[in-house]
C-alpha cells in the first residue's frame, strides 16, 4: 500500500473520530432529559388523540399537564373526571372535578318539517355545500344533512337517521370530544351538561329570522315570542336575535317551557310521560244551566222548588 493511501485512511479515520467525539459531546451539553411522568401520564389516558381536550393528542396533553401548576384548566373528555383523578394522583396534584357533557343537534328540520327548494348536485359534504350556498331548503341555518360530523366521530356516537335526515347523537357512547361540533359548519351541534339519567331540556332550532319568516321555511322552528322566558322560574331562558335558548346550567329541568312553546321547538329527552290532568270535579253547588233543583219536605217526599 503507498504511503499516500496509508495517510488518507489515517486522516479520514482521526477526522471521523474527532467530529463523533465533538458531537457526542455536543449532544450531551445539550441533551434535554424528558420528565418520566410524561410516560405515566400519557399511559393514564385513553389514547383517543381526539383533540377534544384542545392539544393535538394524548402525548400533548400528558406534557401539558405535567408542566401545569394546577389541573383546573385542564381536562380529558373521553376520559373524564376518574381519569383526571388518576392523572393528578400521579403528577401529586388536585383533580377540578366536571360535569360530563354530551352532544346534542339543535336542529328539527326534518324531511317532514322543511320542504326542499331546491336540490344539491355536489360533493356530499357539509363544508362544501356550506361555502358554495345557504342550502336546499328555505332555512338557512339548518343541518345540510352530508354527514360530515359522523365522519369525524372516531367513537361511533353519531349517525344519520335515513328517515329525518339529521344526525342523532348516541348518549352511551358520545365522549364530548368535540369533534362533531367542529366539524358541523353550520353550528348546529351543541356540547351540553349531561344531567342525572341524561335527561335534557333545550331549543332544538338555530334560526335567527324573524317568526314569519323561520315558521314559513320550518315549521318547528323557534320563533322567538317569549312564551317559553315567561314561565320559566329559572331565569334559565334568554331571547336574542328571534331566537330562544335554554341555559344549561341555570336550567333545573322544570319542564314547564315545554308545554308553552307553539311550534314544538323545545325538546325534553329522556323524561317519563306527563301525566294528563284529571277533569276537575265541580263544587257541590254548582248548578247545570236549565236543571230546577228539587228541595225535600220534611216528611222525605222531594218536591219541586218554586
Amino acid at each position: 500500500m503507498s504511503p499516500i493511501v496509508l495517510y488518507t485512511i489515517i486522516s479520514l479515520s482521526a477526522t471521523g473520530i474527532t467530529a463523533a467525539i465533538i458531537l457526542f459531546a455536543i449532544a450531551q451539553r445539550f441533551k434535554v432529559i424528558e420528565d418520566p411522568r410524561i410516560d405515566l401520564t400519557e399511559e393514564a389516558l385513553p389514547g383517543a388523540n381526539c383533540g377534544g381536550c384542545g392539544f393535538a393528542g394524548c402525548r400533548n396533553f400528558a406534557e401539558a399537564c405535567v408542566k401545569a401548576d394546577d389541573l383546573s384548566k385542564l381536562y380529558c373528555p373521553p376520559g373524564g373526571n376518574e381519569t383526571m383523578r388518576e392523572v393528578a394522583t400521579i403528577l401529586g396534584k388536585e383533580a377540578t372535578e366536571k360535569d360530563p357533557l354530551v352532544a346534542v343537534v339543535r336542529c328539527s328540520g326534518s324531511f317532514a318539517h322543511r320542504a326542499k327548494v331546491n336540490n344539491y348536485d355536489g360533493a356530499a359534504s357539509c363544508a362544501i355545500a356550506s361555502s358554495l350556498y345557504s342550502g336546499d331548503t328555505g332555512c338557512q341555518y339548518g343541518c345540510l344533512g352530508h354527514a360530515d360530523c359522523v365522519r369525524a366521530c372516531d367513537f361511533d356516537a353519531i349517525h344519520m337517521d335515513p328517515e329525518t335526515g339529521l344526525p342523532v347523537v348516541v348518549d352511551d357512547n358520545c365522549t364530548a370530544c368535540c369533534a362533531c361540533v367542529d366539524a358541523c359548519p353550520k353550528d348546529i351541534i351543541e356540547l351540553r351538561k349531561k344531567n342525572k339519567r341524561d335527561r335534557k331540556i333545550f331549543v332544538s332550532c338555530i334560526n335567527q329570522d324573524k317568526g314569519g319568516i323561520a315558521k314559513k321555511s320550518c315549521s318547528v322552528a323557534c320563533i322567538g315570542c317569549g312564551k317559553c322566558e315567561k314561565v320559566c322560574p329559572h331565569d334559565a331562558i334568554t331571547i336574542e336575535n328571534f331566537l330562544a335558548y335554554i341555559d344549561p346550567v341555570k336550567c333545573k329541568l322544570c319542564r314547564k317551557c315545554v308545554p308553552e312553546c307553539p311550534t314544538d321547538a323545545i325538546l325534553e329527552i329522556n323524561f317519563p310521560p306527563r301525566k294528563e290532568k284529571d277533569a276537575e270535579p265541580k263544587p257541590d253547588n254548582q248548578v247545570e244551566k236549565g236543571v230546577v233543583p228539587i228541595a225535600s219536605d220534611k216528611t222525605g217526599e222531594e218536591s219541586k222548588s218554586g
